[in-house]
């Protein structure tokens, strides 16, 4: 009897399968009414079926892509479904090749099986204090169909489209690398990229540009879908105008799937495992070279910014070992580009005086270029904190009466003190015109010519934030110590000055301020956060900010309702209770400067001390477990 050939080519298919690597993602919101059972259960079964990759579990849900034999996989989701939370979860299963090398395997966390409990399954917002959206608000989920349908009637603007349809916007959720290889693209319908660099980044430019958003149907889409979640119902958290979002379910991966020869995506799909980009049947390259700007799309070489170690995009001919690659933000702000000196002594012409700073923190300091890579077995990185003093001082001296901190937060913080960009002039009054013509009904011309005389060369210079520069001059009558709270002049000169500070010194993770630097502090987070005074995105990013004695300069920074709902940086708020003792700033100013901020991400401290920053317990350890949140 001749062997039945069909049998054994159904066998053999079948032996293939067993062999045949592959890749499972999926992610599901759902309470988890036990973390350890789910630990646990992801822990057997991932290491009894051999699956390496990541698994991400928090009291919201999990989030999982992990790799192995495609017959392994398959018995994972058995065993998955078996659990009455995961029904209606989207499993994403693909065959693949198995990760072309060691440094790509390692890199997408396919060399071991990590499982982790979490906070969050993504981090939405780097600001720890700032709470969560609800993910049950979360934008309705549309199938590819759906997804396609909509942008192909928006696109079509006919008789038949309506006025709803043609108010649509596209919205990538995704980062700046991700987009640069591969995006949607319809005829009549805007695509909105925000070009950040990280997940983290994206509530702070929906923030900045909800005028684009509000009103209309936003169409938002990411690689598999959980960035849409969160981000969606951040959207619809804003109220009236933004309840029309809507997100592709499955992101790209099953749109692709729907629609093989791309739809209407262009180009290829990054991806977070050891595929790097998964391309549709449109050959066309989207992305282009770093360097020479050829047609480039592949990131298997892992190339990234020597700067903010994101990764670019480096054609095969331009690949030199050693090279120092600074990606476009990066060079967008100055990064790793040589300032040019306009003057023969070497000196920036637009810094009104060389920049003098001084930097408290342990031995091990992180270089200033390279301020998020962390060597393998070197100390944890620490903060580093941009610190400006207050009105009449000087770095040397804020240095001097921050010792005590300096030295309670070394293991966590690197402390960085510059000048003013306004050295003040001596004011005085002369005693012999008290003295010697006090019965007179004016002084003597010759007095009044007087010259004043020079400062010691032992007496250390004066700075301000918000003062122009002046000649020397007599006082005209008694010398108010509140004048600064009215100053605003300078400021222009004092933004560019810390831009060129930054640009030179930082990056920074945060910034301190004291008495009038707390209030140029408070007008910088203020800039940020507003994009006013052509503060271009990202060219200062300060994770939060300490105002210590602080008070807001009103016109300055013109907190008004229509244009500052709240600012949203993290913020810590030092001052003298009612019963304190702080005669320069008073309660209610610093208090007044506190309600500006989000309650969400604030932290205040009041002390019965008075114009210091109290280091004993338990102030300090109010200061401590602010910063930890952010290490």
């Amino acid at each position: 009897m001749e062997p039945n050939i069909n049998n054994k080519d159904h066998e053999h298919r079948e032996d293939e399968e067993e062999d045949q690597y592959g890749v499972l993602l999926y992610y599901k919101y759902t309470q988890i009414p036990d973390l350890d059972e789910f630990f646990t259960f992801y822990h057997s079964n991932c290491n009894s079926l051999s699956l390496l990759g990541r698994v991400r579990i928090s009291p919201l849900g999990v989030n999982v892509t992990v790799g192995g034999k495609l017959s392994a996989l398959k018995k994972h989701i058995a065993a998955v479904e078996t659990n009455s939370l995961f029904q209606g979860t989207d499993f994403k299963l693909a065959a693949c090749g198995r990760p072309l090398n060691d440094k790509v395997a390692k890199e997408c966390g396919f060399t071991s099986l990590s499982i982790r409990i979490v906070k969050e399954l993504v981090t939405l917002s780097s600001n720890p204090l700032l709470k969560s959206p609800e993910f049950s608000d979360a934008g309705k989920h549309l199938s590819a169909d759906e997804f396609h349908s909509m942008l192909q009637r928006a696109g079509q603007l006919d008789k038949e489209s309506t006025e709803r349809d043609r108010e649509l916007v596209l919205l990538d959720a995704r980062n700046l690398y991700e987009t640069r290889i591969g995006k949607f693209h319809t005829p009549d319908v805007e695509t909105l990229d925000p070009g950040i660099r990280q997940y983290s980044d994206l509530p702070s430019w929906i923030d900045d540009n909800s005028d684009q958003l509000q009103g209309k149907n936003v169409l938002m889409y990411c690689t598999g879908g959980i960035r849409c979640e969160m981000a969606s119902a951040y959207i619809r958290s804003k109220g009236a105008g933004y309840e029309n979002v809507f997100q592709l379910f499955g992101g790209i991966q099953r749109y692709l799937e729907q629609f093989p020869d791309g739809g209407f995506f262009r180009g290829k799909n990054f991806v977070f495992d050891h595929r790097i980009s998964v391309a549709s049947s449109d050959a066309n390259i989207l992305g282009t070279c770093l360097l020479c700007g050829v047609s480039f799309d592949d990131y298997s070489s892992r190339l990234r910014c020597s700067y903010c170690r994101m990764l670019v995009l480096v054609c095969d001919s331009c690949q030199r070992k050693g090279s120092v690659y600074v990606c476009e933000l990066c060079k967008n702000h100055h990064m790793g580009v040589e300032l040019v000196s306009s003057s023969e002594n070497g000196r920036l012409s637009s810094i009104p005086q060389e920049i003098e700073r001084e930097t408290v923190s342990s031995d091990a300091k992180p270089s200033p270029k390279l301020p998020w890579r962390q060597a393998v077995g070197s100390p944890p990185r620490k903060l580093r904190i941009l610190c400006l003093h207050g009105f009449r001082q000087n770095a040397s001296s804020f240095r001097g009466r921050t010792a005590s901190l300096a030295k309670k937060l070394k293991n966590i913080a690197e402390l960085v003190f510059v000048d003013a960009p306004h050295e003040l002039p001596f004011i005085y009054q002369p005693s012999t015109v008290t003295e010697s013509h006090q019965n007179c009904t004016s002084p003597p011309s010759s007095l009044l010519q007087q010259s004043p005389p020079p400062p010691s060369e032992h007496c250390r210079r004066k700075f301000a934030w918000f003062v122009a520069d002046r000649e020397w001059k007599m006082g005209d009558g008694p010398f108010d110590p509140l004048q600064y709270q009215q100053q605003t002049a300078g400021f222009e000169e004092s933004l560019a000055y810390i831009k060129t500070v930054y640009a030179q010194e930082g990056p920074f993770d945060g910034l301190l301020g004291f008495s009038q630097g707390a209030a140029m502090a408070a007008a910088l987070v203020c800039a940020q956060q507003t994009q006013r005074r052509l503060l271009q995105t990202g060219e200062m990013e300060f994770g939060f900010v300490i105002l210590c004695s602080g008070f807001g300069l009103m016109k300055l920074m013109e907190v008004e309702e229509e244009k500052i709902h709240m600012l949203k940086c993290p913020s810590l708020h030092i001052f003298g209770s009612d019963h304190g003792i702080d005669r320069q700033i008073a309660n209610q100013a610093s208090r007044k400067l506190a309600s500006l901020f989000d309650e969400g991400c604030s932290v205040t401290i009041e002390h019965d001390s008075g114009h210091i920053i109290p280091t004993r317990p338990p102030y300090i350890d109010q200061v401590k477990d602010f910063l930890g949140r952010f290490l």
